[in-house]
């Protein structure tokens, strides 16, 4: 669950935001350790994804039965499966194309040109839920995706890789100025990284539409999978209560990142970072296997809720879903309109570069509330599988981890932009994710 929407708040009052952006050079500075450390994530992401769900496909997932059995080639790999991901690809391309929705504007590039971006995810999110409606009443069984869980993500993995590679080839020809902020110039750290901050095939923005279409709306699909494939091998009538609250909890945050698409312009995947095998791999491959990994553990592993436990696990989803939503609407809001009257009792420390910083409201009581949300929902959603085993805590250890260096790379980042403003914003905004904790 990659937080969606960037976490610091600023906005411009002036003419100057052409020339507050930063242009498109290239940094000097490697982050994820350099090229040893790029080269150990693509090496150890695809090996961490098939370890974990070979261990959640066993009766008893202990560490007295690691590492699981690798199985055969035809286990892992086949092309009729393949074949489906490239439909369901496809598919995906075709609803991000239909002339619906309205088009905005992203952030101004380093030359001051505005891409356009069409926002019709959440159409795309209704189309995809006729289909598969129409598919599985036609007779389509969506245990098949079950079954055959381990070799659609390798099928996902194998065309996350081509696409990094093409990514890579079309990027060596890039004008400077098309150059992500992040790129190096050095041929695998930008493979992991990318070096093309806008690849697009004419209108057709590779990036943009990797990071909310296949995998997203993927992984919604996956969790319906799973919740069928418990009611037929558990023999159940309807699905579980943990399956539901798995469902509808993942479910509600999909609909949330596709009802407030724009908030995605503003992200550092779109802004700062290439696209390259970091954001392939993450949004057609991590997103869909691995953030349904609660929904695969309870087919083979079921466990009974009770409606007292079921509702504390609703409330702190709650809790979670209103930080990081109202958080995000806060930030939204005074970036298109920083004197709406609304927006009056906000404070804020103006900067160098003609932004200011909001320091008020859910952004005066840690510097990243949305991060907050975010592990709180994630949280939420593990719960439900009980504590039989750490692999469903699996997700919540991984984001914790994720939005701690993500949080780092925004501090080094906004430190070098802002200066003594960010000094004095970091004094008045002293934690950073938890109150009194970090």
């Amino acid at each position: 669950m990659d937080s969606k929407e960037e976490n610091i708040v600023t906005t411009t009052r002036s003419a100057s935001l052409k020339t507050s952006q930063a242009p498109a050079t290239q940094t000097k500075d490697l982050e994820f350790g350099g090229v040893p450390g790029v080269l150990l994530i693509m090496l150890g992401l695809p090996a961490c994804l098939c370890l974990l769900l070979l261990m959640c496909k066993q009766k008893e997932p202990s560490l007295l039965n690691f590492p699981p059995p690798l199985p055969a080639w035809q286990d892992l790999w086949e092309t009729r499966v393949f074949g489906v991901y490239i439909l369901w690809f496809l598919m995906q391309a075709l609803f991000y194309l239909l002339p619906v929705g309205k088009v905005v504007e992203g952030m101004p590039l380093a030359d001051g040109r505005r891409l356009k971006y069409r926002l019709n995810g959440f159409c795309a999110l209704l189309l995809t839920s006729a289909v598969i409606g129409a598919a599985v009443f036609w007779g389509a069984d969506l245990y098949y995706v079950y079954g055959h869980f381990l070799q659609f993500a390798l099928a996902a993995a194998a065309f996350s890789l081509g696409l990094s590679v093409y990514l890579a080839v079309r990027a060596a020809g890039a004008p400077p100025c098309a150059l992500a902020p992040s790129s190096s110039g050095n041929a695998i750290y930008d493979f992991f990284i990318g070096r093309e901050l806008n690849p697009r095939i004419g209108t057709f923005d590779l990036k943009y539409f990797c990071e909310l279409r296949p995998g997203l709306i993927g992984w919604v699909v996956v969790n319906l999978a799973m919740l069928l494939a418990e009611m037929r091998l558990q023999n159940r009538a309807a699905p579980s209560l943990a399956m539901t609250l798995v469902n509808s909890f993942q479910l509600l945050y999909v609909v949330d990142a596709l009802w407030n698409e724009e908030a995605l312009l503003t992200t550092m995947d779109i802004t700062h970072d290439g696209f390259g095998f970091m954001l392939a791999f993450g949004d057609l491959v991590w997103v869909p296997f691995i953030y349904s990994f609660q929904a695969f553990y309870l087919v083979g592993h079921p466990n009974e809720v009770s409606w007292p436990m079921a509702s504390l696990i609703i409330a702190l989803k709650l809790c979670g879903y209103v930080i990081f939503r109202r958080a995000n609407s806060q930030k939204n809001a005074f970036r298109k309109n920083p004197a709406d009257p609304k927006l009056a009792h906000l404070k804020t420390i103006h900067t160098s570069t003609g932004k200011d910083l909001l320091v008020s409201g859910w952004w005066g009581f840690v510097r990243h509330p949305n991060y907050l949300g975010d592990l709180l929902m994630a949280l939420a959603w593990s719960l439900p599988c009980g504590f039989g085993h750490a692999l469903p805590y699996f997700y919540v250890a991984y984001f914790t981890v994720l939005l701690v260096h993500r949080e780092a790379r925004d501090e080094r980042h906004c430190r070098r932009r802002y200066g003594l403003a960010w000094e004095q914003y970091c004094r008045r905004v002293p934690y950073r994710i938890l109150p009194r904790v970090y």
